[in-house]
């Protein structure tokens, strides 16, 4: 971490604000004034969550994980950052805004989740059940950020104590990834011993099924990478066939486990992008702005984002095949939908037809773009965060850190083609009004359908370019990458940003 930012990662809570959590603590390593109350553990604990909330790390997610790939292109305009990103240009992304913010971020998350760790876990006048909650909550929320650096930059330093002084900055890289994965899996080993499983999900936070689901993904996630040969995962030192196992087993206590009662596949579709349902059964983990909030962060902005500029003022979107018609505010056109992405959709799929926008309507219901209005839009938009009931710019739109369905894929993908398997991905495409996979595919087969279903199931999500990367497709199936020639290699893992390795001479 930069030594000439610690103020930023160390005494964060008296220099930033853009929490969307309601508890705050006031002097984050004063033993003696804090960390003594019931209130201090649950404050440092929302804390934790509060740095992803920044926007500088939430847009990330989609400049990181959808942007920088076909299903995406930013406007003319974009920040030249974004424009790096989406244009793959491996020269520039040493001092890319974006990647530093979200490094950055990741690491003040990582911070304060050590606070918790250290101190709340200290706390033996707390309750035994509140204090192993909290104290597993950030052990997951350690690991969902290490999770997301290692995807991105692969060997990265490991901070495992709190940031108290100058020379607590700069510590090495791992020496390997599976030094970085072991420590992952450690702290949700750690999480999932810990934390309970709510009976009602709450809102901007994670429990025992969260943990589970990390760990699935996780594992999913480097039996594939290693399987595709994508480098440096291929020198790794697990056997690939039980990592699949092992996804399997974490997946199947979120989908195959009849006491997990608490999440499940929403029955409808447009449910889960309704900004009043957020703790519906699909949101393992979500994240929690909310329109009510003072600055953005605290409420969001997203859905401006999404939506091209249109005419300005309030237009109206259909929702679903109801005849049913819902407000939402003119956009910025920021994240334009590739037309070719758009098409490729299999014919009857909701997924294409309730939850993309190509027609906007008057309050009557009258198309005043798309449609018979004789005026097209300049790209048919995602509208899974549409809120109807935003205030100015002000929206409670979310995004979806980790939904029940991805999970279902992740056991389905893992454990091939097993009853299980099939009838959790035939759920999700019968939910999206298709028919069902075909019977007696092998394994190779089963997994490359339950591999293209994610792309339509989870699009807009934050997901697709992580699979391409863990798939070993970065490079051919890109076309920014093809037209320059970039490798495997070349694409495997982002550069750390200048701005820490020059002031943090023991990363290599």
């Amino acid at each position: 971490m930069k030594t000439r930012n610690i103020i930023l990662v160390a005494l964060a809570s008296m220099t930033m604000c853009a929490c969307s959590l309601d508890e705050y603590p006031y002097g984050f390593y004063s033993e003696n004034n804090f960390y003594k109350t019931d209130a201090d553990a649950l404050a440092a604990t929302n804390y934790i969550y509060d740095a992803i909330n920044y926007i500088e790390y939430s847009r990330a997610i989609v400049f990181l994980g959808d942007m920088n790939t076909d299903v995406m292109y930013p406007k003319g305009d974009a920040k030249t950052s974004t424009k790096e990103l989406d244009g793959w240009k491996p020269s520039t992304f040493k001092t890319n805004t974006t990647l530093y913010n979200f490094y950055h971020y990741s690491y003040i998350t990582i911070n304060r989740a050590n606070a918790v760790i250290e101190n709340v876990g200290a706390m033996k006048d707390l309750d035994a059940d509140i204090r192993n909650q909290y104290v597993g909550e950030a052990y997951f929320m350690r690991a969902y950020s290490y999770f997301n650096l290692t995807r991105n930059f692969g060997r990265v330093p490991m901070h495992l104590t709190t940031v108290k002084k100058l020379e607590d900055t700069t510590v090495g890289a791992a020496k390997t990834l599976d030094e970085v994965w072991n420590q992952i899996f450690s702290d949700l080993d750690e999480a999932i011993k810990l934390t309970k499983i709510y009976s009602t999900p709450v809102t901007g936070r994670t429990d025992k099924v969260a943990a589970y689901s990390l760990a699935a993904i996780s594992y999913l996630y480097l039996a594939s990478a290693k399987e595709s040969g994508v480098p440096q995962y291929a020198d790794m030192t697990f056997d690939v066939d039980k990592y699949y196992a092992k996804a399997v087993e974490y997946a199947g206590h979120v989908v195959d486990d009849p006491a997990q009662t608490t999440y499940g596949l929403d029955p409808n579709l447009m449910d889960i992008y309704d900004v009043e349902k957020p703790t519906g059964p699909e949101h393992i983990f979500i994240m929690s702005m909310d329109r009510t909030g003072e600055t953005e962060g605290q409420y969001s902005k997203i859905s401006k984002m999404y939506i091209p500029y249109i005419a300005g003022g309030t237009v109206y979107l259909k929702q679903g095949d109801t005849g049913k018609f819902i407000p939402t505010h003119d956009g910025w056109s920021e994240y334009g939908t590739q037309k070719a992405f758009y098409d490729s959709f299999e014919a009857g799929d909701l997924r294409h037809d309730w939850l993309f926008c190509d027609t906007v309507y008057n309050a009557a219901g009258v198309a005043i773009f798309g449609g018979d209005s004789g005026k097209s839009l300049s790209y048919p938009f995602c509208r899974k965060f549409i809120d109807p009931d935003f205030v100015g710019d002000k929206t409670s739109t979310k995004p979806f850190l980790i939904r029940y369905s991805e999970i279902a894929l992740t056991y389905a993908e893992a454990a091939g083609p097993t009853a299980k398997a099939y009838a959790l991905v035939n759920a999700i495409r019968n939910r999206a009004g298709l028919a069902d996979l075909a019977a007696g595919l092998n394994i190779t087969q089963f997994r490359n359908a339950v591999r293209h279903e994610r792309v339509y199931e989870l699009a807009f999500e934050g997901k697709g370019c992580y699979d391409l990367r863990r798939l070993n497709k970065l490079h051919t199936d890109i076309t920014a990458a093809t037209e320059q020639g970039l490798t495997a290699e070349d694409m495997v893992f982002y550069p750390i940003p200048s701005l820490e390795t020059d002031l943090n001479p023991y990363i290599d």
